[in-house]
This record gives C-alpha cells, sequence and structure tokens, in this order.
C-alpha cells in the first residue's frame, strides 16, 4: 500500500508539521486524518503510524478536485512532562 510520495517537501506547511513531530521525543506515533469526503487514495492511506513510516502529504494519487486536504496529528507519551 506504500503510494506516498517518496520526495520530502519542506515549503508543504503539512511536512514540516510532521518534520516537528518525528523530531519531538514525545511524539510516539502520528495519525493521518482524512477529510470527510476525502477521495478514496487518500481514505486508504487513513490511520496511525510509527513516526518514520507516515507517508508525505500530498498523498500521491489524490483524486479530489480541491487536492488533498490531510493534516496528521501527534499522538503523544505524556501529556504534561
Amino acid at each position: 500500500m506504500d503510494t506516498a510520495q517518496t520526495k520530502f517537501d519542506e515549503t508543504y506547511p503539512p511536512n514540516a508539521a510532521l518534520k516537528k513531530f518525528q523530531e519531538n521525543p514525545r511524539v510516539r506515533n502520528i495519525r493521518l486524518i482524512v477529510s470527510g469526503d476525502c477521495c478514496p487514495v487518500c481514505t486508504a492511506h487513513e490511520g496511525t503510524y510509527q513516526k518514520d513510516e507516515a507517508p508525505l502529504l500530498p498523498i500521491e494519487g489524490c483524486s479530489h478536485p480541491k487536492g488533498c486536504r490531510c493534516f496528521y496529528e501527534p499522538m503523544l507519551t505524556e501529556i504534561y512532562p
């Protein structure tokens, strides 16, 4: 199912957030959130990933007329230090 992009684009805001999440030791996993009316390709990628396995955004093959609207949500190991 690995159809995600392999090139990291730091100019795309969600990917900048992903990089920060990956560098943060309090982030355990990363959840990929999709919009309610997303395309089938994005729906297939919805879920929780290990930090280094989250697909890059925009999802390659997204066919929604407005483009990929997925975003990342960090899953923390702890809420407060």
